[in-house]
């Protein structure tokens, strides 16, 4: 295995290296006044909406498509489609609602969606920024616009999944709630809360000599599970590896068992290490393949470490344990001594 960068955890206690890496931080920590502010921004969008016209079936496009699907698809009376090119498929007319994200610069490709979507009839909802061309090419009787104002593509989609369920699509949202549950996580994860007791440099602490393997059980947390491993590659750079039970576990399984007598400092090995992602969900089949990892990591010597955010809604639970995974990314970023990587 390859030599790697040393992590030193000292790095995380000390005033000096935090008041650099402040900058970083503090934008993890303002997650929940974006909210705050995101549904403030929206409140007149969010209040024309509502439960009239139904529609046939539900077309999300943009940022955090995916996440709107993973809240929606168990609930939503309706068929519910993530679309992940640009276009429409065929079959998308005036009975059909395009939902589109774009929190951030819009790309030409879902400006021609959006532009598709209007001439087809379809009722749109757009969450983006003022100046944003969306605004310019949706604009029809039968678009809603989400005003935008911080660029953050979660708070988007927490503002327009609270729109869903104004028009009984999608299970309630308590915006205030999913903020709160991620101001609870900057204050645990804060740089001046000592390493025993911050999950984060937890986290960090047990990837910093290790090639991640980042596993979540429900939907949700497999998706948070992506945008960890996102950010540990970017904090680290090296790889990190997010997918489900049955792919890691030959990863897991072909570790070589450590030699007694090496010499830790010659040549040190790249082991892998298994952060797990606990959101609470504890369905038989996913307590079945935890089941699985762990007692593969425990045969092979891997070390575990667990992610938990297990209070409050679904959406509550994703955003917290999201927040905590990518904190454990920037002070690993931080133990390397790579202060210039963001996630």
């Amino acid at each position: 295995m390859a030599c790697m960068t040393v992590f030193d955890d000292a790095l995380l206690e000390d005033e000096r290296v935090l008041a650099a890496a402040d900058p970083v931080l503090r934008h993890l920590a303002e997650a929940g006044s974006r909210l705050r502010i995101e549904a403030a921004a929206a409140e007149s969008g969010l209040a024309a909406l509502g439960t009239d016209d139904r529609p046939r079936a539900v077309i999300a496009v943009g940022g955090e498509a995916r996440l709107v699907r993973a809240l929606l698809e168990p609930v939503c009376p309706v068929p519910f489609v993530a679309w992940p090119v640009a276009g429409l498929p065929g079959w998308v007319g005036p009975l059909d609602l395009v939902v589109i994200l774009a929190a951030e610069a819009a790309e030409p490709a879902l400006v021609a969606t959006a532009r598709e979507a209007v001439r087809r009839g379809a009722q749109v909802i757009i969450a983006c920024p003022d100046g944003s061309p969306l605004t310019e090419h949706a604009a029809s009787s039968s678009t809603i616009r989400l005003v935008t104002r911080t660029g953050d593509s979660l708070s988007a989609a927490v503002v327009m999944l609270a729109g869903l369920h104004r028009m009984e699509l999608g299970p309630p949202v308590a915006i205030e709630q999913v903020a709160e549950a991620v101001d609870d996580m900057a204050r645990r994860c804060s740089p001046y809360t000592d390493l025993a007791t911050n999950p984060g440099k937890e986290m960090a602490l047990a990837v910093g000599e290790a090639q991640p393997l980042v596993w979540g059980g429900s939907v949700l947390a497999s998706r948070a599970s992506r945008r960890v491993a996102e950010g540990l590659r970017a904090a680290s750079g090296r790889p990190a590896l997010a997918a489900d039970a049955d792919a890691l576990l030959p990863v897991v399984e072909g570790v070589t068992e450590r030699d007694p007598f090496a010499d830790p400092f010659d040549d040190p090995e790249v082991r892998p290490a298994l952060v797990i992602l606990d959101d609470g969900n504890t369905e038989a089949w996913i307590r079945a393949a935890r089941g699985r990892l762990l007692a593969a990591a425990e045969r092979h010597d891997v070390r575990v470490t667990v992610v938990v955010a297990d209070e409050g809604a679904d959406i509550d639970r994703y955003a917290a344990l999201l927040q905590q995974g990518l904190y454990g990314c920037h002070y690993l970023a931080i133990g390397l001594g790579r202060l210039g990587n963001r996630t």
